[in-house]
């Protein structure tokens, strides 16, 4: 998997988890933030 879609996976994640949260699902949005920031930081970069 190249960078741009690593970058478009947590980006869709991040969004996804805002709106989430707005619509009051907070258990879900958590889980949804969690998973962006626990992907971007394991996701290795592509030489």
């Amino acid at each position: 998997m190249s960078q741009f879609y690593k970058n478009i996976l947590i980006g869709v994640l991040f969004v996804a988890g805002i709106l989430v949260f707005i619509s009051g699902e907070f258990i879900v949005s958590t889980l949804l933030f969690a998973s962006a920031a626990l992907y971007s930081n394991m996701a290795k970069p592509v030489s």
